[in-house]
């Protein structure tokens, strides 16, 4: 995996940028920029202002989207599978999903009570 100054160095290139004018882009002093893109300093506003003017997040400038983890759908998975993804959630997402199901449920509930008792009227 590519370290961030070097996937910096390399979208500065890129766009014909110097270093000097990265360094103006997010309020930096040049030596300091020097230092930083070496991973000796490190400034999470510099970081995420770097990332934004390449049109990036974070994750993307950090992990060269090696890294990153892919978005995860639960249609194309086992019961089981999806039971075990559920798990892994936070105490309070994983009520939330619970309380959808409850909701679901109910409703599935009512509405075959209805169709079952106005189909007999």
């Amino acid at each position: 995996m590519k370290n961030v100054g070097t996937i910096i160095k390399g979208l500065r290139e890129e766009k014909g940028l110097t270093q000097q004018q990265i360094a103006d882009l997010v309020h930096m002093h040049r030596s300091n920029y020097s230092k930083w893109k070496k991973a000796s300093v490190n400034s999470l506003d510099a970081t995420n202002k770097i990332a934004l003017y390449f049109g990036l997040t974070i994750d993307q400038l950090l992990n060269d989207e090696q890294n990153i983890p892919q978005e995860i759908t639960t249609e194309d998975k086992s019961l089981m599978e999806q039971v075990k993804l559920i798990a892994q959630l936070e105490p309070e997402e994983k009520s939330m999903v619970f309380k959808m199901i409850d909701t679901f449920l109910t409703k599935k509930k009512f509405k075959d009570f209805f169709q079952k008792n106005i189909a007999a009227l």
